[in-house]
Parts: C-alpha cells; structure tokens; sequence
C-alpha cells in the first residue's frame, strides 16, 4: 500500500507505505523527505543509517531526516513509513508548537528510537487507520487533514521521546536547553566549534551547558560538535567520490592533514581505513 499527497505548486509530498523498501522510489518526490519507520511486525528489522546497522524491534519507531543516508537491503520484512518534505510541514516553522528539533529532528545524540507499549500501541494503530482513511477523501482540504493527523504525529512521539531518552531529572526548560543545542549544532557545525560558541546562542555560560550535559549523558557539548563533524565526514566518504582533500575543505580545514588527525582522533581510524573499511553494526 502506498498512498501519497502531493502539491506540485507548492512542491509539497505527505506519503505513507507499509513497505518502504519496495514502494519507497514511487513516491512523485523522493529526495530532501523526513520519516518516521516503524517496525509493525512481529519480529526485529534491520536497516542501515549513515553506515551503521541498526536493528528496530517490534513495535519501535525512528525518525530519520534527508540528511542521513538510508539502506533498507538487510530488511527481510516490509516496514512502515511516514513521509514528508520540508513543503509540507515545515519542522522549524512548528518547532515551537511540538518541541522536537534535537529530540526527534535534527540532533546530533543517537538516533531517536520510542518502543511503542502495549498501552502506546493501541493508539498508535489507530491514528494509522485515521491517515489510510483521509487518503480516501481527495478535496480541497486533504492537505490540511494530513499536516493536522501529521503534527499529532509528532506530538505523540515527541511524549514519549521525552520519556523514554531523556533522564527524567530534567525539567522542561533544560530539556529545551539540551535540544536547541543540538538543533544549533546541525547547522552550525562547519563554522562554529566551540562550545562558547552555542553558549552564547543560548544565553547560558560554557560551565552552565557542561554541567546539564553530565546530566543528560556522557557526551560532553564538546563532544557532540566534534561527532557531528566527524559523522559528516563519514556520509562524505562513503556517499560521494570526493577525495580526502575536498572533503577537508568543505568541512573548514585549512590543511588536509589537520582534517586528517581531527578524524582519526575521533574515529580512531584515518579517512582511508574508513574509506576501505566494511560497514559497522551499532
């Protein structure tokens, strides 16, 4: 099953599909798309993100946006999918209704996966059937139906987003804290590496921002703005033919050799081991 809402003037898509993997190069738009996959069988999927492998289990959800490099060849079973681009539901322009960029969205921790319980999964099918229902009524307002079914979406996966990943010692204004700077991290990352840097953005000291992250995990900020560097570098290894050099000096190295020691320094590989090397399970 694969349904699709598309406006070729605005150049908006929504799509949903029980099988990604087969279905997914049908859709009329199929780059630049942000997707929810949910694994609705009764036993664990594997896909690939960015090089990694990563085993979804029965009744979990991922977010997945177009800057991460998806492979479903190691999926034996169809999986679902919510799809939309950037026309259709803007992430940023709703962020202050839903609050999910760097929870759902964008962030630089791993990727968001929610478990959908027995008391989630219930209504998670539900609203399912509500966007196969709208799809049968092609008028004037689908659209709106659609981001309206979209955006609760989000809003019921951002819930437990915030339950399930983030330590509950957080209040909602640190939970803010943490995910603007993720958010600012994603756009930010070429130009801007030190943490005095987002501080700044942020209204907040460097000390103020390292402290709340010892509370939200291990990475430091510092840390998280050099993975984000370093996982750009490895989706421009494995995904373009650009030598080392180039990479180096799109990612702000002046010198291919310093790129060279910042890599290998974070990934403990230099950029041709990675290049060679075989795909890592996570």
């Amino acid at each position: 099953m694969k349904l699709e809402f598309h406006d070729p003037k605005l150049g908006a898509l929504f799509g949903l599909t029980d099988d990604i993997k087969n279905e997914g190069r049908y859709f009329t738009l199929t780059e630049r798309t942000i997707k929810f996959l949910w694994n609705r069988n009764n036993e664990p999927v594997w896909l690939t993100v960015d090089g990694l492998k990563l085993e979804l289990l029965p009744n979990q959800l991922v977010t997945v946006t177009y800057l991460q490099q998806i492979s479903y060849k190691d999926a034996s079973l169809p999986i679902t999918a919510f799809l939309f681009n950037r026309e259709f539901y803007c992430i940023a322009d709703h962020d202050s209704e839903v609050s999910c960029n760097g929870i759902l969205f964008f962030g630089t921790q791993d990727l968001p996966i929610i478990t959908l319980h027995k008391e989630h999964q219930k209504r998670f099918d539900l609203h399912y059937d509500i966007f196969v229902e709208e799809f049968s009524t092609p008028d004037k307002i689908q659209g709106d139906m659609l981001q309206m079914l979209l955006k609760r979406l989000i809003i019921m996966s951002t819930r437990l987003a915030k339950e399930q990943l983030i330590v509950k010692e957080l209040n909602n204004d640190q939970i803010e804290v943490i995910r603007k700077f993720n958010f600012l991290v994603d756009i930010h990352y070429r130009t801007k590496r030190k943490v005095s840097d987002y501080a700044d953005m942020l209204f907040k000291s460097p000390k103020t921002l390292s402290n709340l992250f010892s509370i939200y995990n291990q990475k430091s900020p510092q840390q998280i703005i050099l993975d984000r560097l370093a996982l750009e570098a490895k989706r421009l290894i494995h995904f373009t033919d650009k030598q080392n050099q180039e990479i180096a000096y799109e990612l702000g190295f002046n010198d291919p050799a310093h790129f060279s020691k910042f890599f290998k320094k974070v990934t403990k590989m230099t950029p041709s081991e990675y290049r060679d090397g075989p795909l890592v399970s996570s």
